[in-house]
């Protein structure tokens, strides 16, 4: 598998587009007023301990507090502890007091209505490595499967030659096949950043950011092996030569693939990104075969729910049906990543009457997310047939990011028909005839109703006018949505 890296930048944004064998699977956003906080050190203050929630609230200089749950919290090597002085199994009341000062990173960024999700247990990643400072044991990364270089990593990590190698360490797939010199050359590196860090510490005041992970483009670079990276564009000549002296000090290896775009078609229409991208803000998806997938993103979950839509098989129902979830198994997984869905995920496959079937559909599913960079897991199929599973959530979904609630139906994605806004308007032209003395009431609507009102209602208007002994006289407001609407007593 080969990754393509496209990088459009703009004065006030950055897109990052990860392809892979020529078809969008991440897309990666940060805009200037807007970065993301995950990884970012601050040196925080207790503003509220909640002794119910096992939780803190901890203000870090941001609009919102952000949130410390008890069992994020350090109080030393668990390994060394029994189970009744470990962080989650003491009260909040014994780990935090109100005032106090503390070091704190962020593992997930606001949400929503929520304020960031906190950690002392602190990690600083670079290339080869994540650096636990307040750990100390070493772990190799799962997709490094050769046991003889998980064990030369090991043993290189905890060599004299680093000085037996203070902290706790978890290595990164990069690593596999790194001269000794290099991955010690990163530990080394690790240290040095973690001492200012104890420093700076000491010399800013509180609510201070201490340390700020890279800047987008270079997260992708570090994160990604560089044996995926096929090539990497870049449509900023300034970005370009920012990234390739990145590149010369961190991951000289991929020099020869950085590139400067300069092509006047825009870099995101190479490969369809632009449209690829406005796709994902649909709730349907197409699938090859003609059926297709609904995915609803709620504030508690997501769920994807497979239809047969066009497609009818050449054979039987069940082979239809079998077929049609095999498709939806590899698209479910790419969209997972492409709209960056997270949380609780339910998937309504087709239901399937053979076991093999069933068997075979989840097997698919579990293989295509194996390529996810992002921590899942599969939970389960429930007795109703439904496939359980989470994804880890650190950012916004790709459609939090680019859209905001509709304004018209306040964000449930229907809005009263027309015909539903007239009956109210008439309820409540009778309710406020009974309370109020007027010559006349005017109506004061959107353009589709007042157009309802005069055509096919205006029978209903006449009989009301008849009723009340008043007359209805009816307005347009052009920035009125079809729910709005005001009654004018005159």
């Amino acid at each position: 598998m080969s990754d393509e890296i496209l990088v459009n930048v703009t004065p006030r944004e950055t897109r990052v587009a990860v392809v892979e064998n020529g078809l969008l699977q991440e897309v990666h956003i940060e805009r200037a007023n807007k970065r993301g906080l995950v990884g970012n050190i601050y040196k925080g203050r207790v503003s509220r301990v909640l002794p119910g929630m096992q939780a803190a609230f901890i203000d870090i200089g941001l609009e919102r507090t952000a949130f410390l749950h008890a069992a994020d919290i350090y109080v030393g090597s668990d390994a060394d502890k029994p189970d009744s002085e470990t962080a989650a199994n003491k009260a909040i009341m014994d780990l935090l007091h109100e005032g106090e000062e503390i070091l704190v990173q962020v593992i997930k960024d606001p949400l929503g209505t929520k304020g960031a999700r906190l950690t002392t247990h602190i990690t600083i990643p670079s290339r080869y490595a994540v650096f636990m400072p307040n750990m100390n044991n070493v772990g190799v990364s799962q997709r490094i499967g050769d046991e003889t270089e998980r064990q030369r990593l090991k043993e290189l990590i905890r060599s004299p030659a680093n000085n037996g190698s203070n902290g706790g360490y978890i290595i990164r797939t990069a690593a596999e096949g790194a001269a000794d010199v290099e991955l010690l050359a990163d530990i080394d590196f690790l240290h040095k950043l973690w001492e200012s860090i104890q420093q700076r510490t000491l010399e800013v005041s509180m609510g201070s950011i201490i340390y700020e992970d890279l800047p987008l483009v270079m997260r992708i670079l570090r994160d990604l092996p560089s044996t995926q990276i096929d090539k990497v564009r870049i449509d900023s000549r300034e970005s370009y030569q920012r990234v390739l002296a990145f590149a010369q000090k961190f991951v000289p290896e991929l020099i020869p693939r950085i590139e400067h775009y300069p092509g006047e078609r825009p870099i995101f229409d190479l490969y369809s990104v632009e449209d690829e991208i406005h796709k994902a803000l649909e709730s349907k998806v197409q699938l090859k075969s003609g059926g297709h997938l609904y995915i609803d993103q709620t504030e508690s979950m997501t769920t994807i729910d497979v239809n047969t839509g066009a497609f009818v098989g050449h054979r039987n129902l069940e082979e239809t049906t079998f077929k049609t979830n095999l498709e939806a198994a590899q698209a479910i997984s790419r969209q997972l990543r492409l709209r960056n869905l997270g949380g609780i995920i339910i998937i309504d496959f087709i239901d399937m009457t053979e076991q093999e079937h069933r068997d075979q559909v989840l097997r698919a599913l579990e293989k295509s997310l194996e390529a996810d960079r992002v921590k899942n897991h599969i939970c389960s199929v429930s007795p109703l047939g439904l496939i359980e599973m989470t994804r880890k959530r650190t950012r916004e979904s790709l459609e939090r990011t680019l859209c905001e609630p509709c304004l018209s139906c306040n964000g449930t994605g229907t809005v009263k028909t027309k015909e539903t806004v007239c009956y109210e308007i008439f309820r409540e032209i009778l309710r406020e005839a009974r309370q109020f003395e007027a010559q006349q009431f005017l109506v004061l609507a959107a353009q589709q109703v007042v157009d309802m009102l005069l055509d096919e209602e205006s029978t209903s208007v006449a009989e009301l006018e008849e009723f009340i002994g008043k007359p209805v006289k009816l307005q347009v407001e052009i920035l009125y949505t079809q729910e709005q609407f005001d009654i004018v007593l005159m």
